[in-house]
């Protein structure tokens, strides 16, 4: 586990968020991520889900260190590897 918060550009705090809008909103920011840097994901929850999302969907292009791990506050760390694509133009 990386416990370092190099490269993080962003802070995602997706606690006040609805629900239905987390995941566009976290796929949007790491789509916009250029290679090797990251953001800070901030939820009252595992986002063990959003981790599998990722495994589908962006394999190999991410990294995903928890910072913290409850049990009120996650705080993961998600990077773009350096041989991930370059950043998208439109959202998931």
């Amino acid at each position: 586990m990386n416990t370092s918060t190099e490269n993080i550009n962003t802070i995602v705090d997706v606690r006040a968020i609805p629900p239905r809008d987390r995941h566009s909103l976290i796929f949007n920011t790491f789509d916009s991520l250029s290679s090797g840097d990251a953001f800070l994901l901030i939820n009252d929850h595992d986002p063990k889900p959003l981790f599998y999302q990722f495994q589908a969907q962006s394999k190999g292009e991410f990294t995903w260190d928890y910072l913290e791990q409850g049990p009120n506050l996650w705080r993961v760390r998600i990077g773009k590897t350096e041989n991930a694509a370059p950043p998208r133009a439109c959202g998931h």
